[in-house]
């Protein structure tokens, strides 16, 4: 991302947008020319950065141009459809048969001439514009119905500064330490949080990283943020820790390795799901991890099954009966450890408990790693091919551990000016959200709304459409929402009726694309009744 400031986009690109329906969107015309600005430029005020722009061009963010003079969003407005909705008429039918026929010129005529149904089409804030300057109504207040109910969606793309990434990776190898800084390109862009059951957390971006550092620190982190945001890869390091590459959807790259399983779950939680399993087959079992060792004999699930102690004797620190804590250091080892031989962890046998020829059985908590001991005359294992109902059981711990992946959430503060567009009172539109009289989306996809004051949102990226996110050279992130209600409560809260229009006028004005609606991914957002988050 190149920094711009009161200067023309780079690039000549409006030449090459190919909008699906005739016409760009024109959704604001320019204001009055400053002074000192040439007589083919626009001033562009859909953020604060107030790009002057040549006619036949785009500003910094390549969201806006100069056309003929006018000031135009220049991406088209994403609408959704539903693809198995109740055909409403003959012609509706027939749309949905070149639908599933790929006929896209029916399509688009059946959509441009309003035969799809109204309640199988939802604006969604993809490509809407903005609200900024904060007095304007929102660029689409959109009305439809719903179970017979008339319904409102106001639609925009909010500029927000104040906005986070969390990003969730299927793995137990060690990626650093907690709170350590995440760079890309050099510059800070997030900290390592907390782990939790299975994954490693990180969070990018904040408003921080974008305005709180330098120019530099701010255009990476918003880099980083928007590809993120549109499911594209980034790579990142970790101040001593690993070297990672994370894509929404896909499995993460550590250290150069793309990561395979999640594992089962802990050591201890290894032991209580195969005891049975094991039962028979071997006189003791380890489940190296790097949190919680299990150790079969000593567990509950080996006492309850009346396994006879194998008097191992541990390293780490003893919890309960079976669970051991800090058996190893964090690492890319056994159960994401630093460990590669599995005895390292074991100190010895007790004499008066064990005896030659116990079995042992150690492996990882995805079962990437196993290994079969049996002990000799001297009490020390020596390892052994593993029997086929041992390796069994390691293969089914394999088989019940998901494939790993990074999740990635982006999560805003949906305050500011975004309210205005909406509502000339704010705080009702909050506390309708609090009340579940109206449904938040983004990009169409489900938001959870965070308790406490405000409306701070959350969504996972891969239920929204390609492409949602772009950005402000402010810096900050732009992101698709959408408010969805009855007519009647939209009232209620003071919302700008006067400028509510029908969803056939988007399709006859604005530069539209229809995408489908993934069927069962996420529920319809627009519903007669209240949703419940």
């Amino acid at each position: 991302m190149t920094e711009h400031t009161k200067v023309d986009h780079s690039s000549d690109n409006l030449d090459e947008t190919m909008p699906s329906t005739p016409g760009p969107t024109v959704l604001e015309k320019s204001k009055p020319r400053s002074a000192n600005m040439a007589a083919n430029k626009v001033e562009c005020n859909a953020c604060p950065v107030l790009c002057q722009i040549t006619e036949g061009r785009t500003g910094a963010c390549d969201r806006w141009g100069n056309v003929e003079g006018v000031l135009t969003r220049i991406d088209p407005v994403i609408l959704m459809r539903r693809p198995f909705g109740p055909p409403a008429s003959p012609a509706s039918r027939l749309e949905a048969e070149a639908r599933a026929e790929g006929d896209v010129a029916v399509q688009e005529a059946s959509a441009a001439t309003g035969l799809v149904p109204e309640t199988d089409l939802f604006v969604s804030g993809v490509g809407s514009g903005t609200t900024y300057p904060d007095y304007k109504p929102a660029p689409f207040i959109v009305a439809s119905k719903a179970d017979g109910v008339d319904m409102v969606t106001v639609v925009t793309e909010g500029i927000f500064s104040y906005c986070s990434f969390k990003v969730k990776i299927d793995t137990d190898r060690y990626l650093g330490p907690e709170q350590s800084n995440i760079r890309h390109k050099g510059e800070i862009v997030g900290h390592v949080t907390t782990a939790e059951y299975g994954s490693q957390m990180l969070s990018l971006g904040g408003v921080h990283h974008l305005t709180g550092g330098s120019k530099k620190e701010g255009r990476i982190t918003c880099d980083v943020m928007m590809a993120l945001g549109n499911k594209q890869a980034v790579e990142l390091s970790i101040d001593g820790g690993a070297q990672l590459v994370v894509q929404a959807g896909k499995a993460p790259i550590v250290d150069g390795v793309e990561e395979k399983r999640m594992r089962v779950g802990c050591g201890s939680a290894a032991i209580g799901i195969f005891a049975k399993q094991w039962y028979g087959h071997t006189d003791e079992v380890v489940v190296v991890d790097d949190h919680i060792t299990g150790v079969l004999t000593e567990h509950q699930a080996g006492r309850c099954l009346d396994i006879p102690l194998s008097g191992i004797k541990m390293k780490g620190r003893k919890s309960t009966p079976g669970r051991y804590f800090q058996v190893a250091n964090p690492g890319n080892g056994w159960g994401g450890t630093d460990i590669s031989d599995p005895l390292s962890i074991i100190e010895g046998f007790d004499p008066e408990v064990a005896r030659p020829g116990l079995r042992l059985l150690i492996t990882s908590t995805t079962g990437e790693h196993a290994e079969y001991y049996e002990l000799d005359d001297s009490l020390q294992p020596q390892r052994k091919p593993m029997p086929a109902p041992l390796q069994k059981t390691v293969d089914r711990i394999g088989e019940n551990c998901e494939p790993s992946l990074a999740s990635v959430l982006f999560l805003g503060g949906a305050g500011g000016s975004l309210r205005a567009g909406v509502t000339e009172n704010p705080i009702w539109l909050t506390n309708s959200i609090k009340k579940s009289l109206v449904n938040v989306t983004c990009g169409g996809a489900p938001a959870y709304i965070w308790a406490g004051g405000g409306i701070t949102v959350m969504v996972d990226v891969m239920r929204m459409p390609d492409n949602s996110f772009g950005y402000v050279p402010t810096p900050a992130i732009v992101a698709p929402i959408e408010f969805s209600m009855r007519l009647s409560d939209y009232e209620r809260l003071g919302g700008h009726v006067g400028d509510v229009q029908a969803i056939g006028d988007v399709l006859a004005r604005a530069n539209h694309r229809i995408i489908d609606w993934v069927d069962g991914a996420s529920p319809w957002p627009i519903a007669g009744k209240p949703v419940l988050g």
